[in-house]
């Protein structure tokens, strides 16, 4: 199916005027679970914001300025959106269980930044997995491979 890391690595043509290229679009939404579960507990910490710069950059192949721009441009979408259902679509419309099993494992290592699992934190990821049509047991198996580390 659907590859993460070399859709990420594959260069952006796509950009035309002010729409974003489908690439774009993914980053975004993968961005926007990062953000949203890194606000969930209501205190966005220096450590998880430093997480999440190193997840994008190392998942999507981006150097900082360009991370820094696709936060940005995440909190826009963010601010703009309804609901979390247009971003996780759009990862199940472009992404294998597999690779959305992974963006999983990035949410509960951003949780898990200052060691403490808040219960707003745990509801919003049993959400989203729920809206990646992922089973309960991978909630499980990739929460507690985090926290093993």
């Amino acid at each position: 199916m659907f590859n993460l890391k070399n859709f990420f690595q594959t260069p952006d043509t796509d950009k035309s005027g002010d729409t974003e290229s489908p690439k774009k679009m993914i980053q975004i939404a993968t961005c926007a679970l990062f953000l949203e579960i890194a606000n969930s507990d209501e205190h966005f910490s220096e450590d998880e914001r430093s997480a999440i710069i190193e997840i994008l950059k190392n998942e999507f192949s981006l150097a900082e300025d360009e991370v820094n721009a696709l936060i940005e441009k995440t909190e826009h979408s963010l601010d703009e959106s309804i609901d979390l259902w247009q971003f996780t679509n759009l990862i199940n419309q472009n992404f294998s269980d597999e690779d959305k099993t992974k963006i999983l494992e990035n949410l509960w290592r951003i949780i898990y930044t200052d060691e403490i699992l808040d219960t707003y934190e745990d509801y919003l990821a049993h959400k989203i997995a729920n809206l990646l049509h992922l089973p309960h047991k991978t909630l499980i198996e990739t929460k507690l491979k985090v926290k093993k580390k």
